[in-house]
């Protein structure tokens, strides 16, 4: 096979729509892969997408139609066959090579191969890609074959694009075109790998590979016999595909295979797999040997959703997944390690690829392999009703095979789900009567997506959507069957009705907060800065977003006087939110089998429900998931009309020993203590009441359980609003060490969520830990690294990046 990379030389052109002068009719240097605002910008001709207000300025990017341009040298090699691959063009597309049309295209989620022999030239070729404005094209088609509802302000589900381009409650609005993935000339003869699907399965202590292979084959070769050899640890075995067949299933046996387990409960080996068409192609990727089995079966209780791979329990600690930029491209491997390792480090087990964005690249799915990080894939179907009829079906069913196929070798992925929120719209968000009987989806969730699973991949769990209970005669959001979204807690009450919940599995939910002040601030440049500034708000993008976040933390922090209080209190709310949501629901265990928090990243500098932030700094929500997903965990809750130690033992090792509790005045004084024996088998989770002599405080005490193993548990008995907490408890010291600047807090009462907002002492300061709680006489070292040798390390003492609960009453 012959491969000519198309990369190079292109430019793009403005042919119709409101392109401004400068603009219009001007071939400009593009890169490919790659997006129109990115050449736009590398070209001077527009500012800086993220900055500012510019998103409104830049509209006119989604209505003009673009040519993208190149040429490349081509000279017959004998081979039979010549092909132009595109795997990924965003979104209509006419693609043309010297003046005659090959193909055309409406899916930016899947691939195209074009036959062009009877096109090419020996020598010069010149390939011309047009790509119809999409913001109008979803306009006209979702007028051209009925309206339907979705969320936000375009109808992204009349068009096979990233949902999340037309902007979202927490996206910026960057509808483009370009050629978003490599694109090149193959030519080849007799025949080719197409497609592998190598799965996986276990019998006793023996690994099985079933490799099923398609083959595409080349001209006028149909009545040739082929072989196929498929090699893995060593062992090769071979069929022979007979004449005219142009598929093949090969299976191998690995004798003793080592399993593969998510991470937390064991290795992550990886296995190469080799296929090849002797002297003609060659495909090769990794497997992991693991089973997946997902129980929803009715009980007493409901329905569970409890993830078992190789016949283990695991229960999941994890975070929804959005495109890590909102210029995909802009993605890279190195990128997807450091977001993964922000997973990891924050000890999830499991990422949830939402709905609304792209199928991610392989990079995702190696490291996530490789890290043991269990992967949830949604079908690209999110908060939208969407037409069933063949002109959108046909796409939908096409890019959920190649999907399918391409994502078969990975271990990490263990569900596939059919949509996000789709069910639930038309159950509860009254889209029944505003559809007045057109086709919503329900074909692809019960129909065509479990077909094309089994088909394809039967080793993995499909769920029709998320929420789901698992019953077409249920309300698809119960707590008690299934997956739930918990989103009344953000949009209408304190985050204290979390416990108003008795979820099975929580898929979603969460609290916003802003990114770190220098994220915000290089991008926000209202004079003065507030939260309803204009700028302000074009960086919120969820309904009455800065209200809701005020009315969340009146119940629980003092009202903020300055915007650098404000930026703080509503960062440390958010943490406060979701650290208190998760522990409860963990607390539930083995009742409660997962939560999925909402979200783990940003695509641009935004206030939102992340945790790390666009220009990928850890916010308090960041330490705050680290804290509370411990894999052994003491919370202390209520539980019939007293409170109790929860311990959760998420590890290998049964654990048993003495709980000391302890009831302190914020000064420090031991007001009640007492010692209670406790054990938690492993993989479980005891409750062990509380003596009310430790459990009954007031707003001047707070309640500590400590146990050998845990991380320490403080309750407080009131909120920071109602606790005399004393505004300046901490003596600090900071100084440069091995290349580090340490900052060491010792408490002279108590100090409560101590946090260390490095960028504001310097843009490029990382802090090792954050919302640290201090008793009494206790201290803490916070390193930061990333310092410039010129910056004092006294900055990092500083009121305004040193921060604590208690300031904020200050």
């Amino acid at each position: 096979m012959t491969v000519i990379p198309l990369t190079d030389d292109w430019t793009v052109t403005a042919i119709t729509g409101p392109a401004p002068e400068g603009v219009r009719g001007r071939g400009i240097p593009a890169v490919v892969p790659g997006t129109v605002h990115l050449d736009l910008l590398r070209a001077g001709l527009i500012d800086e997408p993220f900055d500012g207000a510019n998103e409104d300025a830049q509209q006119w990017i989604g209505d003009v139609d673009w040519r993208f341009e190149t040429t490349f040298r081509w000279t017959p090699d004998g081979s039979e066959r010549q092909q132009l691959v595109a795997e990924g063009l965003d979104t209509l597309a006419t693609v043309v090579l010297n003046g005659v049309e090959i193909g055309r295209t409406e899916n930016q989620h899947r691939s195209y191969r074009f036959d062009i022999g009877a096109a090419l030239v020996d020598g010069e070729n010149a390939l011309r890609i047009d790509i119809a404005a999409p913001v109008p094209a979803a306009h006209a088609r979702s007028e051209e074959h009925g309206a339907r509802p979705h969320v936000n302000h375009h109808p992204y589900n009349a068009l096979r694009k990233m949902a999340s381009s037309f902007g979202w409650d927490w996206g910026i609005d960057v509808a483009g075109a370009g050629i978003w993935k490599p694109i090149r000339v193959e030519s080849w003869s007799t025949a080719r790998i197409a497609s592998v699907r190598p799965l996986v399965d276990v019998d006793g202590t023996t690994g099985v590979l079933d490799a099923h292979v398609e083959i595409e084959r080349g001209d006028g070769v149909e009545a040739a016999a082929l072989r196929v050899e498929v090699e893995i640890a060593g062992t090769t075995a071979d069929v022979e595909v007979p004449a005219g067949r142009s598929a093949a299933r090969v299976r191998v046996d690995v004798a003793d295979a080592e399993l593969w387990w998510p991470r937390g409960h064991g290795a992550q080996p990886l296995y190469d797999v080799a296929v090849r068409l002797p002297g003609l192609d060659e495909w090769h990727g990794r497997v992991g040997f693991r089973t997946v089995h997902v129980d929803v079966a009715p009980d007493e209780q409901g329905s569970p959703f409890a993830v078992h791979v190789n016949g283990r329990l695991i229960q999941i600690r994890g975070a929804n997944w959005i495109p890590d930029h909102a210029f995909t491209t802009e993605v890279g491997r190195d990128r997807y390690a450091r977001r993964i390792a922000d997973a990891t480090e924050a000890n999830m087990n499991l990422l949830r690829v939402w709905g609304g964005g792209i199928y991610e690249s392989d990079d995702f799915y190696d490291l996530c392999d490789e890290q043991g990080v269990l992967v949830w894939q949604d079908f690209l179907l999110a908060c939208a009703a969407y037409a069933e009829e063949e002109w959108l079906a046909r796409e939908i069913e096409a890019e959920a095979r190649e999907a399918i196929t391409r994502l078969s070798p990975h271990p990490s992925l263990v569900i596939w789900n059919g949509n996000n929120e789709n069910i639930v719209g038309y159950a509860d968000w009254g889209w029944r009567h505003r559809l007045e009987g057109r086709t919503w989806g329900e074909g692809y969730y019960f129909r065509l997506f479990p077909r094309l699973v089994a088909e394809l991949d039967g080793t993995r769990f499909y769920s029709p959507g998320s929420p789901y209970s698992f019953s077409r005669f249920l309300s698809p959001n119960l707590d008690t069957y299934g997956t739930v979204h918990i989103w009344d807690v953000w949009n209408t009450k304190d985050y204290a009705a979390y416990r108003e919940w008795t979820p099975r599995f929580v898929a979603e939910f969460g609290f916003q907060g802003p990114p770190a002040w220098t994220t915000l601030t290089e991008a926000v440049h209202d004079a003065p800065l507030e939260p309803h500034g204009h700028e302000m708000l074009v960086h919120q993008k969820a309904h009455e977003g800065n209200v809701k976040l005020e009315r969340g933390y009146g119940p629980h922090l003092p009202a903020p006087a300055t915007i650098d209080d404000w930026h703080w209190a509503t960062q440390l709310n958010q943490a406060a939110a979701v650290r208190f949501g998760i522990a409860h629901f963990r607390s539930l265990a083995p009742y409660n089998t997962g939560t999925i928090v909402w979200q783990l990243n940003d695509d641009w500098p935004v206030i939102s429900w992340a945790a790390v932030d666009f220009a990928e700094r850890r916010k308090p929500l960041w330490y705050a998931l680290k804290a509370v997903y411990e894999p052994r965990l003491v919370t202390v809750q209520p539980r019939d009309g007293a409170l109790a130690a929860v311990l959760l033992d998420d590890a290998d090792e049964p654990w048993s020993g003495d709980l000391v509790v302890r009831r302190l005045s914020l000064a420090g004084e031991v007001r009640a203590r007492v010692r209670l024996a406790a054990e938690v088998a492993a993989r479980g989770a005891t409750t062990v009441p509380l003596p009310e002599e430790v459990a009954s405080g007031g707003a001047g005490e707070v309640l500590v359980v400590e146990a050998p193993g845990f991380a320490r548990a403080v309750h407080d008995f009131a909120e920071v609003v109602d606790q005399p907490l004393d505004a300046r408890p901490l003596e600090v010291e900071a100084e440069r060490a091995d290349g580090t600047v340490r900052v060491r807090v010792r408490a002279r009462a108590y100090a409560r969520d101590v946090f260390l907002l490095a960028d504001r002492g310097h843009p490029a300061a990382v802090v090792d830990s954050g919302l640290v709680t201090l008793l009494p006489g206790e201290e803490h070292v916070f390193t930061v690294s990333g310092v410039p040798d010129d910056v004092a390390p006294d900055v990092f003492a500083d009121a305004l990046v040193l921060r604590h609960a208690g300031d904020l009453r200050s």
